[in-house]
């Protein structure tokens, strides 16, 4: 008897670059994508048994990818693209019920041509790189109910978005005892390299009928304005709340307190000190707030730490006011924080939540909700742990009661 069985197998191509141009009359668009697409299904005996003929090349699958990418309507959208290529490969191959697609789209934008006394103009052919961040997509395409049932899953956001405050972040009254050699400070450089990804509200996915399998339409509420397949305004969105919550926010230090309120008949914990979790939390709930069709957002904000340069030896403070610093590139504190609609938005039946693990060595902040009614104002909003899990439970008899379950 083997002591072992698979229990889940994917295989696929990865960095696979595509770049399209789009050609609009004298105008073009232009597109960058490094896209991995990988494949489930009826593929075992090709792990258990070498048994290849259930193995669709990945050269074939990059050849997809390419082919989609000339034929496709949708390619000047990373969503929609993600989702019709993996739509494409379950569709086509009877064998194959999920496909993972990635992409990340490299930035490009026309450049400015500035005469006087006109308005600048966008060059409609010519374009620079305008930042090394990066907009990606991670799609889910599950066919596993049938090739009409397809669900499309997608989680987009943003890698690599390098910020920088020179001012406005400290970090003090943290916990002290043996093991403590950090100096506080009360004014220092902040910056990070932010990464955030928002997961959408699931849909679902048409069948391809025509023989080409390129005749892909999602339309009605999937189709709405900021739902996964109308993603560019919830990408500018993100993109803007996250850097002007940034800038503006005066909680850039890494310190956070928490205070108990009850309000119409809501237990809630609220950040009352400045701290970079409460910089997180407030870049997460905006974007909840502001975007119908997401349901979760993720932040992970790695410290780039810059040390001042000690002048004492000739007779020079660089601490008052910081000038000369260098990049300290080594090991780094980070934070993450993930925000969770309150299921109660959708009308959901009672459900308690339950806090699960924790990330160890680094300052995971999950927030979400523990309904106990219809509406919003019968939640506990709460911080701790990482992402709930929900089980039903019978309705708390005391405010101390529903104070445990925090």
């Amino acid at each position: 008897m083997s002591e072992s069985y698979l229990s889940r197998a994917q295989y696929g191509k990865d960095k696979i670059r595509v770049f399209r141009i789009v050609r609009e009359g004298a105008a073009h668009r232009v597109v960058e994508y490094n896209v991995t697409a990988l494949v489930e299904g009826d593929i075992d005996v090709s792990f258990t048994q070498a048994d290849n003929s259930v193995v669709v090349a990945t050269d074939s699958i990059k050849n997809i990818t390419y082919y989609l990418a000339k034929t496709s309507p949708h390619i000047l959208s990373p969503e929609r693209f993600a989702v019709h290529l993996g739509t494409h490969l379950v569709s086509k191959y009877e064998h194959l019920h999920k496909a993972h697609i990635t992409v990340e789209k490299l930035r490009w934008a026309r450049i400015p041509i500035v005469n006087d006394f006109e308005p600048v103009k966008l060059h409609p052919h010519s374009y620079f790189r305008d930042g090394e961040d990066k907009r990606f997509t991670s799609v889910e395409i599950d066919a596993t109910l049938g090739k009409d049932s397809i669900i499309a899953k997608v989680t987009s956001g943003i890698k690599d978005l390098l910020v920088l405050k020179s001012t406005g972040s400290a970090f003090e009254n943290f916990v002290r005892d043996e093991y403590t050699t950090l100096v506080e400070v009360n004014d220092r450089i902040f910056s990070t390299s932010i990464d955030l990804s928002y997961v959408y509200r699931p849909f679902a996915v048409p069948p391809l009928k025509d023989d080409l399998l390129l005749e892909l339409a999602v339309t009605g509420d999937d189709a709405q304005e900021g739902t996964a397949w109308e993603a560019d305004t919830v990408a500018d969105s993100a993109r803007k709340i996250t850097l002007e919550t940034f800038a503006l926010d005066e909680s850039a230090s890494v310190q956070v307190r928490a205070s108990r309120e009850r309000r119409q008949g809501c237990l809630q914990l609220m950040p009352v000190a400045l701290g970079l979790q409460a910089t997180l939390y407030k870049m997460a709930q905006k974007i909840i707030a502001t975007n119908k069709f997401v349901d979760q957002v993720t932040y992970t904000l790695p410290n780039k730490h810059y040390v001042p340069v000690d002048m004492k030896y000739i007779g020079i403070d660089n601490q008052t006011p910081l000038s000369i610093l260098f990049h300290y590139a080594v090991h780094y504190r980070v934070a993450r924080c993930c925000l969770v609609r309150c299921l109660c938005d959708r009308g959901a039946r009672p459900l308690y939540g339950v806090w699960v693990e924790r990330l160890v060595g680094a300052g995971y902040l999950c927030l979400g909700q523990i309904c106990s009614g219809p509406s919003k104002s019968d939640c506990i909003s709460g911080a701790s742990g990482v992402p709930m899990v929900f089980e039903e439970r019978d309705r708390p008899a005391s405010l101390e009661e529903e104070s445990e379950l925090l």
